[in-house]
């Protein structure tokens, strides 16, 4: 039985029963137009007593909090304008993500977009997730709110349809009279909860892989490709018909290579003097496809292995090629090619290259320790797999969470503490005004712009 049944069974539950206790509680539950709002004192209890208890270390703690603060506006603003940049300039970024900037996080939403870059997501995933990031990020606000005297109301959660969110609710007036720093730390205490779950996390993720992942297999990225001159081509490009088939042939110098649809179009918009094409290789006449785990009687679990391999044997060889692809095993009967006396496949390997700077951090923290070219087994099989997904997502929105809600943008915490960092500096609540206006107003026209150009694309 797929896990999908498991999967759709329990949010039919999970709704069933929400649906019954909200309706035997609904004394707590007030409507506010479209949100529903629980509201509880058992979290009020838990914020008072870990305020209380651990006072002497979450008071300095407000200095990391704050700093945190500061770190991920900068990082975020960086990235928004460089996104927004790359997305809107680039002719392939928008087809390649396919799913909008804007988009809500909820179940199966790699499944929407039909976006085979991201893992499946659940929702079992989607509900474990929520809970971490919201149960994390509320009670962090609430636990600085007392710390700093300010009295919480309420905690709860609330409902927007299908969509959850947690809440804590500090009193407005006693945070609104409170010093500029406390309500920094107070609105900063959030993501920085986030960034302790992104570390806890992204030190769970990387031990349950070493623990229970063993490479077993290796990826390539592409066959063999090679660079023709336009004028060399038998037939000129501008009558290629390329809505015939997905791979197009070309002669060039009595020689048939292939190439695809987009390369063409690529070369004919650009007025490119050169066209990328693949050669007739080994490997890409037998179709080869998925990650190769053995050849002959030799397992391959690296590029060393695959190369070493190959390179005991010689031009005009037949060799047995196994490889795995979405969980099945091919076998491939394949002749060896001569490349200037060396014994050939006809496959390329990509280059495992990292984003700088504060990209380049976070895609080391989550990403080095796993070779995105080589094929890893689980020993815990298909519930290994899941595991690991599910920590994936978990470090993987934490950060996100923890960044966007940084954003000098008047819904987020970002936008508050924008403004906050902007009076303390001029002491004018009118400079302030304006700059908080100012800010909001370029990222809306920012985000607006990408959505434009993903409705132009998609739409």
């Amino acid at each position: 039985m797929s896990f999908v049944l498991y999967d759709i069974t329990f949010l039919v539950l999970f709704v069933l029963i929400t649906f019954i206790f909200l309706y035997i509680r609904r004394n707590n539950l007030q409507r506010q137009g479209l949100l529903y709002l629980y509201r509880t004192k058992i979290g009020v209890k838990i914020i008072n007593s870990v305020s209380k208890k651990y006072s002497k270390i979450l008071n300095p703690l407000q200095y990391l909090v704050v700093f945190s603060g500061y770190a991920l506006m900068i990082g975020i603003v960086w990235m928004m304008i460089k996104l927004a940049y790359v997305y809107i300039s680039s002719p392939y970024l928008a087809k390649a993500i396919r799913a909008p900037v804007l988009t809500p996080l909820f179940p199966y939403v790699d499944k929407l977009f039909g976006n085979n870059i991201l893992p499946p997501f659940y929702f079992t995933y989607w509900i474990i997730v929520i809970a971490i990031i919201a149960v994390s990020h509320e009670f962090a606000h609430g636990i600085f709110a007392r710390l700093n005297k300010i009295k919480v109301h309420s905690t709860g959660f609330g409902f927007l349809g299908p969509f959850l969110a947690a809440f804590v609710e500090p009193d407005e007036k006693q945070m609104e009279k409170a010093k500029t720093f406390p309500q920094l730390a107070i609105l900063a205490a959030g993501t920085f909860a986030n960034i302790v779950m992104t570390l806890l996390f992204g030190i769970l993720l990387w031990l349950f892989f070493v623990a229970a992942f063993a490479p077993s297999g290796v990826y390539f990225s592409s066959y063999a490709l090679s660079p023709v001159n336009v004028t060399d081509i038998s037939s000129s490009l501008s009558s290629v018909n390329l809505s015939s088939a997905s791979l197009i042939p070309i002669v060039a110098k009595n020689t048939t290579f292939y190439t695809t649809q987009s390369s063409v179009q690529y070369t004919l918009d650009n007025n490119l003097s050169e066209l990328l094409v693949y050669d007739n290789s080994p490997a890409f006449k037998a179709n080869l496809s998925g990650a190769i785990t053995q050849i002959d009687e030799t397992k391959i679990t690296s590029y060393n292995d695959l190369n070493k391999t190959l390179s005991s044997h010689s031009p005009g060889d037949v060799i047995n090629v196994k490889t795995l692809d979405n969980g099945k095993e091919n076998s491939y009967e394949i002749k060896l090619a001569d490349n200037n006396g060396r014994a050939v496949m006809g496959i390329m390997f990509s280059g495992n290259a990292k984003p700088s700077g504060l990209l380049g951090w976070f895609y080391s923290l989550i990403s080095d320790f796993k070779n995105p070219m080589v094929y890893y087994q689980s020993s815990m099989g298909d519930f290994g797999i899941f595991i690991y997904n599910l920590l994936w997502w978990i470090v993987i929105i934490n950060i996100s969470v923890a960044l966007m809600n940084m954003l000098p943008l008047g819904i987020f915490d970002g936008g508050k503490f924008f403004y906050l960092s902007v009076l303390a500096i001029t002491r004018s609540k009118k400079a302030s005004e304006i700059a908080y206006k100012f800010s909001t107003w370029f990222f809306i026209i920012l985000l607006a712009a990408m959505m434009i150009k993903w409705f132009l694309i998609f739409i």
